[in-house]
């Protein structure tokens, strides 16, 4: 453990450090990290050849250090579990490392960082995985979509909710994920994960995903999130998503659901609105939280370096004892992919 935490800190100098050069000119990348199937999505990009800039020396070594350091966390895994060589079918994927900085009105600042990476390991059998990263555990572990995640809707976290976690996952199928793992203090969680699209024509798609989890403090519970996604153009679609978490402890729903628009607007530059609201079962208040976010992202060094700015307006009501509220909120990441 304490080579995953002096790792991280200079994976963070280096990021911080990337940060404070200027950018280059705008190149192509991905631009909206994916929580979902999300075909309508993929109609409302414009990909376009990549750029002749100037690779920036601070921002490219940021990158290599985190990749070696993935990667030499991965062969010394892998190590463990026999002698094949790390180069006969291993690899590091899904690699992010990003760092933003959130505030909602009334609260204090935010700092979020947060570290991913899914590691393929020879010594393991095919289809099986090893994960790691750094994040908020309880999002991890419930599997609630990334869109309703507490940073993704700007809400305040403390340092004790966000914490390393480590597993080993088996893809049974394309459709069926299991995974077992130990977060924050040690702590067991278990994971059954079941996923299924459907294409309802060109421009229509409908999702649905069940994660059944286990943790000592929840026993038992279960998320269930359904999305429909529709794109009107090549680039502009539209999201409707819904999510769904109970355990045995709480016997009670915490619910969300998000309306979207996303609009390509060339090279990758990507804009998108989204009006979300959230509850718990039994509160005394209908829909204790809700609020408009305008995100707007973009590539700032080549296609794995991202830039996003936003903005958003919500109406808290926590308890009945309370009047709505009204709170302005604004955030800012980079995003490191590896």
């Amino acid at each position: 453990m304490r080579m995953s935490l002096s790792t991280l800190s200079a994976c963070c100098g280096l990021l911080l450090a990337a940060c404070a050069s200027p950018p280059p000119a705008v190149a192509p990348t991905d631009a909206v990290e994916r929580t979902q199937a999300v075909a309508p999505h993929e109609a409302a990009r414009v990909t376009t050849s990549a750029t002749d800039a100037q690779p920036d020396g601070v921002i490219e070594e940021a990158r290599g250090s985190v990749r070696s350091t993935a990667e030499w966390l991965a062969r010394s895994v892998d190590s463990w579990f026999g002698d094949k060589p790390f180069t006969q079918g291993g690899s590091v994927t899904q690699g992010r490392l990003s760092l933003s900085l959130y505030k909602r009105q009334d609260e204090n600042l935010n700092v979020g960082l947060r570290f991913n990476a899914r590691f393929h390991l020879p010594n393991l059998e095919d289809k099986t995985y090893i994960y790691v990263g750094r994040d908020n555990t309880r999002d991890i572990i419930t599997d609630k979509p990334g869109t309703f995640s507490r940073q993704q809707r700007l809400l305040p976290q403390t340092p004790a909710d966000r914490s390393f976690f480590a597993g080993v996952g088996r893809s049974l199928d394309d459709a069926i994920d299991l995974r077992l793992g130990l977060r924050g203090g040690l702590k067991p969680y278990a994971q059954a994960r079941y996923r299924r699209p459907w294409s309802l024509g060109p421009a229509d798609l409908v999702e649905f995903r069940e994660t059944v989890f286990w943790t000592v403090d929840d026993h038992v519970g279960s998320t269930t999130a359904f999305s429909y996604e529709h794109a009107f153009t090549s680039t502009l679609a539209a999201r409707w998503l819904n999510a769904l978490t109970i355990t045995q402890v709480t016997k009670k729903f915490e619910w969300h659901s998000g309306l979207g628009l996303f609009k390509s607007l060339g090279e990758q530059r990507l804009l998108w609105i989204e009006a979300l609201a959230s509850g718990m079962q039994g509160s005394g208040v209908a829909v204790p939280d809700y609020g408009l976010q305008a995100h707007w992202e973009q590539p700032v060094h080549k296609d794995w370096l991202l830039g996003e700015i936003v903005v958003g307006h919500f109406w808290p009501r926590p308890d009945v004892l309370q009047p709505r509220g009204r709170a302005w909120a604004l955030g800012a990441g980079l995003k490191m992919n590896f």
